[in-house]
C-alpha cells in the first residue's frame, strides 16, 4: 500500500496490439508497469476491457487510483478507424470516459493538451509515442542514438544538445528517413524480413505466407523474453521451440521433421542477422548526419533491445540500456523487485516517458 500523500501519475501508451501503462510516484520513480493484450483492430471494446482490467489491478495492489493521467497512442492506426484523425478522437474520448481525474494527451512538439483541444491537435497526437521516449532520454543523457525496437516497429532518433534531432515527424516522413522501420521482434511476419535465406547449403526462397513471425525466430535463438511474448502465433498454436521450428520450416516449404532442430535454429540465426543488417543500415544513415561523436552511446529500449546492443557491439560504440535512466522507488517491498520495474519501464518506455514529461509540462488548454 502506498503513502496516501504520495503524488501518483499514470502514463498510458495505447497501441494497436498492446496497452502499456506505467505508474509513477514521488520524484518520478516507477512503481509498477503493466502490459496488457489489446487487439484494438477487433473493436474499441477491447481497449475498454484492457483499461478496466489495468485499473482493477492497480486498485487491488495499491488500494487507490491516481488522479493524474497522461496518454499517448499509436492505436489510431487500427483499421477499425476511417483515418488517423478519427482514431485519435475516438480513443481520446474513450480514455476520458474511463479514467478518473485529470487526463492529458501527448501532442509531441505541441506539448500536452486536454480533451477540449484534442480535435485541434490530432496530427500532433497521432503516433507521437516515440517522441515522448526520445525527449525523456535526451533530457537524461544529452547526446546519443536512441533505438526502441518493439514487437512490430523500430524507432531510431538521434539525440544532441538534450533534444531529439528527428528529421521526420509523421509516419510517412519517418519511414522515408528510416527513423521508423517496420520491423520488430514479435509480430513481424517472417516473409517481410527477407525473400530468400541460406538453408541446407543453398539459397532458398521464402514463402509469401503468414506462416511464422519474428517471435518464432527469437524463441529459437533464445533472445526473446517470454514475459514480453504476448502476441498470438501465426497458426494459433503453442510457443515451444518445436512449435516455432515447425512454423519456420513452413517458410522454406518444409516440415519440422525434414531437418534437425539445429538446422532450424541456424535458419533462425540467419533471419536474425538479416534483420540486424536492415536495422544497422538505418543506424548508419542516422549516424552519417554527424551530429554526435563516436563516444555518444547507442541507447536501447523495447522488447528487442538485444538487437540494439548487438548493433552497438558491431559498430564499436558504447551501449546503454535505457533502464539505467529510470528511477525506482526503494521504499517498495523488496519482493516486488525494483530492477523488474525498471526493465518493464524500458520495454514500455513511452508509457513511462509520457507520465514523466507530464509532470514537468503544463497542458496547453484552459480546460
Amino acid at each position: 500500500m502506498l503513502n496516501q500523500q504520495q503524488q501518483l501519475s499514470l502514463g498510458w501508451d495505447v497501441g494497436g496490439a498492446h496497452l502499456k501503462v506505467a505508474l509513477l510516484g514521488s520524484d518520478n520513480a516507477v512503481l509498477q508497469v503493466i502490459q496488457a493484450e489489446c487487439p484494438l483492430w477487433r473493436g474499441l471494446d477491447k481497449l475498454e476491457q484492457a483499461v478496466v482490467d489495468v485499473l482493477g489491478q492497480l486498485v487491488a495492489r495499491f488500494e487507490m487510483l491516481p488522479q493524474q493521467h497522461a496518454v499517448t497512442m499509436t492505436g489510431e492506426l487500427a483499421d477499425i478507424f476511417a483515418d488517423r484523425n478519427a482514431g485519435v478522437l475516438e480513443i481520446s474520448d474513450l480514455m476520458c470516459q474511463l479514467l478518473p481525474g485529470k487526463v492529458v494527451f501527448y501532442a509531441g512538439t505541441a506539448g500536452f493538451v486536454a480533451i477540449a483541444d484534442v480535435a485541434y491537435s490530432t496530427s500532433y497526437i497521432a503516433s507521437a509515442n516515440w517522441l515522448a521516449s526520445a525527449a525523456f532520454v535526451a533530457q537524461q543523457l544529452g547526446n546519443g542514438l536512441f533505438i526502441d525496437i518493439g514487437s512490430t516497429t523500430s524507432d531510431l532518433v538521434l539525440l544532441a544538445d538534450r533534444q531529439p534531432q528527428a528529421r521526420g515527424f509523421s509516419d510517412a516522413a519517418r519511414m522515408q528517413y528510416e527513423e521508423l522501420v517496420y520491423t520488430g521482434v514479435i509480430r513481424t511476419p517472417v516473409m517481410a524480413i527477407s525473400s530468400r535465406m541460406p538453408f541446407g547449403g543453398e539459397w532458398v526462397n521464402i514463402a509469401a505466407e503468414h506462416f511464422a513471425t519474428s517471435a518464432d525466430v527469437y524463441r529459437l535463438t533464445g533472445d526473446l523474453d517470454e514475459t514480453t511474448d504476448m502476441a498470438d502465433t501465426a497458426d494459433g498454436a503453442g510457443k515451444t521451440m518445436e512449435d516455432s521450428a515447425r512454423r519456420l520450416a513452413r517458410m522454406v516449404g518444409c516440415d519440422f521433421g525434414d531437418a534437425s532442430m539445429a538446422a532450424w535454429v541456424t535458419l533462425a540465426e540467419a533471419f536474425k542477422q538479416t534483420q540486424l543488417t536492415q536495422l544497422k543500415g538505418a543506424v548508419m544513415r542516422c549516424l552519417s548526419r554527424n551530429l554526435i561523436d563516436n563516444s555518444a552511446p547507442i541507447v536501447g529500449a523495447g522488447a528487442g533491445s538485444f538487437l540494439a546492443q548487438a548493433i552497438a557491439i558491431q559498430l564499436d560504440r558504447p551501449y546503454l540500456d535505457v533502464a539505467s535512466l529510470i528511477k525506482t522507488d526503494t521504499s517498495l517491498d523488496a519482493t516486488v523487485g525494483t530492477s523488474i520495474a525498471q526493465q518493464w519501464a524500458a520495454i514500455c518506455l513511452p508509457a513511462y516517458a509520457v507520465a514523466y514529461l507530464s509532470q514537468t509540462h503544463t497542458p496547453n488548454s484552459s480546460s
